[in-house]
């Protein structure tokens, strides 16, 4: 095996590419680089995320987010990332769309912790939210949401911090997409799904807050 093929930033592009996707440039890749190290080095003491393998994280983790970044409407000035965890999607979105003002809200002081060295370590605007989402007060542009416990109670949560006009981004499976749907209300218009790279029944539903109905 060459070099190139050893280096995460080149497995990463290989994988966007095999997707279908544009790869990043030198400095993204970079940054995915560090943002990898990261995960693996506090994976090692804490149960940060359940994929623990370098192929897992950037073959799921990696390449779903940045797909979900470049899928956002053009118009997102702001978003939130309702329970971040390791960061995703909100690391990789502030990573790829660096014209949006991230804030990623996590209520376990750990993980947190996490976050605040990862935004300081990859040098992104973004900041944490060391609490529930729930308790933020301010509307954002876009509130997304992946892998969140009671996912169906935080979409409904979720929902009420939009913004007029903003969306709700979901990542999801085919068979939670009425559910969520459903828990988000009627002041939502929906996209079609867009398949997310990596597994056949990953979806990205898009929602457009077009009311103020419940």
């Amino acid at each position: 095996m060459n070099q190139a093929a050893e280096d995460p930033g080149q497995r990463l592009n290989l994988l966007l590419s095999r997707a279908g996707m544009e790869p990043l440039d030198a400095v993204q890749a970079a940054r995915f680089e560090t943002y990898l190290s990261l995960i693996l080095r506090w994976n090692s003491r804490m149960n940060l995320t359940s994929i623990r393998d370098e192929e897992g994280i950037l073959a799921r983790h990696f390449v779903e987010s940045i797909a979900c970044a470049r899928a956002l409407p053009p118009e997102i000035a702001t978003l939130l990332d309702f329970g971040s965890g390791a960061g995703f999607p909100g690391i990789p979105i502030a990573l790829c769309r660096k014209e949006i003002a991230v804030a990623l809200a996590e209520s376990q002081g750990k993980k947190a912790a996490f976050l605040r060295e990862a935004v300081r370590s990859l040098g992104i605007q973004a900041k944490v939210h060391a609490g529930r989402a729930e308790t933020i007060r301010v509307p954002f542009d876009c509130v997304a949401l992946r892998a969140v416990d009671r996912i169906a109670e935080a979409v409904k949560a979720a929902a009420r911090l939009v913004a007029p006009q903003g969306w709700l981004a979901l990542l999801t499976t085919e068979a939670g997409c009425a559910k969520l749907q459903a828990a988000a209300g009627l002041a939502f218009s929906w996209a079609a799904p867009i398949p997310l790279p990596g597994s056949e029944r990953r979806i990205l539903l898009l929602g457009r807050k077009i009311s103020s109905a419940a």
